[in-house]
């Protein structure tokens, strides 16, 4: 049994390439269409660019490599270590930031040394939260003989306790758009854990209202003073305004937004062909690279990429559903939630159904912290795959959690 328990697990059976192929080729659809924005805005920085995207990515997958390596046992060992020193490096640009990239996006989110911005270091706490979260998790579902409503709240009230810090460093850099990924892994873990719909209906409740009433108050000027009274920045205000009305101030406040409807429209069914860029959209090589797709490669093109995030998500999930391990289920929910937010935010901003937030389209717009920060999530999530070792010991009351039994009733019913 021995000899045959070896050979199942060879390295080759252990690898997930229905997961791998739709990051591989979003990766290469990523680095065309980053050709084709730089070579019409930065014609100059052409070179640099590329090589930079292609160093990241392959530093990334090098990454991913060895993170896919990495036992459960280890993850949890180090997860409280990793967490605290993703909050050391949150605090950085805090010091070290460049002033022109503040007035530009009004964000210090970037660590600038040496004349450059480096690295984003909440693509990296992401990672980190999600390990922390999935611990927290676990730690409390097992020291519980039954679960009872108060348990939810005290199990809440610890993932808040670590939740304060990150989206507190975020309020410092002002940086909106990340705070909303980080409510978003979450809201998935919380959903999962199973914590009774009598506490989460009303915090969504509130949630909905909350929004609505923000995008309320700045339909009048009595309001967006209130919000800025509070701590709202002015180009935030301005980035509703452009959601609701593209088209009020396409020469001024709304201009990125407009152009890029602009040119996903001109794009029709099937694109304008290969490095086409006729319409200016500021930042398309970041947050707008969608339009790109839009323009070159139209409908089509546009729905392949949404297919091929559909395909990655939907493999992933598949992972989780096939995990024998508690602290796996919840560290895949939280990567699935973190990419699945991003490209439903970025997508959504570009076409007009979201308002802009600055977030990147995971494995395609430009930045080696976002490319880096996914390829380790993927990473972590063929581990689950790759060490198909035995539950962990404090895991014994049940070697599956009720999420994964829940999981795999829903899946026979289908």
């Amino acid at each position: 049994m021995e000899i045959m328990k070896k050979q199942k697990l060879t390295f080759d059976s252990r690898i997930d390439y229905a997961l791998i192929l739709p990051a591989f080729l979003l990766s290469m659809i990523g680095l065309l269409v980053l050709y084709i924005a730089t070579s019409h805005d930065y014609p100059t920085r052409l070179t640099a660019v590329m090589t930079q995207q292609v160093t990241w990515g392959i530093a990334g997958i090098i990454v991913a490599l060895v993170v896919m390596h990495f036992n459960a046992k280890m993850l949890w060992r180090f997860t409280p270590i990793l967490y605290g020193f993703g909050l050391v490096l949150m605090a950085l640009p805090l010091k070290f930031y460049d002033q022109t990239t503040v007035n530009l996006t009004g964000a210090k989110n970037w660590v600038y040394l040496g004349g450059s911005n480096l690295f984003q270091p909440s693509e990296f706490m992401k990672i980190s939260y999600i390990l922390l979260m999935a611990r927290i998790v676990v730690s409390f579902q097992n020291r519980l003989k039954q679960r009872k409503l108060r348990d939810d709240f005290l199990l809440i009230g610890y993932m808040f306790l670590v939740t304060i810090p990150v989206m507190a460093l975020l309020a410092a850099q002002k940086d909106f758009g990340t705070a909303l990924v980080f409510m978003a892994i979450f809201a998935g873990i919380v959903v999962v854990s199973g914590i009774s719909w009598r506490l989460i209906l009303p915090v969504v409740a509130v949630a909905v209202v909350f929004g609505g009433g923000i995008i309320f108050l700045t339909t009048f000027d009595g309001g967006r003073d209130f919000l800025k009274s509070v701590g709202m920045g002015n180009y935030q205000i301005l980035r509703i305004d452009a959601w609701r009305d593209p088209f009020a101030n396409a020469q001024g406040s709304t201009y990125q937004q407009a152009q890029g409807l602009i040119a996903i429209g001109t794009g029709g069914l099937f694109g304008q062909g290969f490095n086409v860029a006729n319409v200016s959209v500021p930042v398309r090589e970041s947050d707008m690279i969608f339009t790109v797709i839009g323009e070159n490669f139209g409908f089509v093109g546009s729905a392949l990429v949404i297919l091929l995030y559909f395909v990655l998500i939907y493999r992933m999930i598949r992972v989780t559903l096939q995990a024998n391990n508690q602290f796996y289920i919840y560290v895949s929910t939280g990567i699935t939630m973190m990419i699945l937010f991003h490209v439903f935010e970025n997508i959504g901003a570009n076409i007009g159904v979201l308002p802009l937030t600055g977030i990147p389209l995971p494995f395609i717009s430009q930045g080696g912290s976002s490319l880096i920060g996914n390829l380790i999530g993927l990473g972590l999530v063929l581990s689950m795959k790759y060490n198909q070792e035995p539950v962990f010991p404090m895991e014994k009351v049940k070697k599956r959690s009720t999420t994964a039994k829940r999981y795999r009733t829903n899946k026979s019913v289908s």
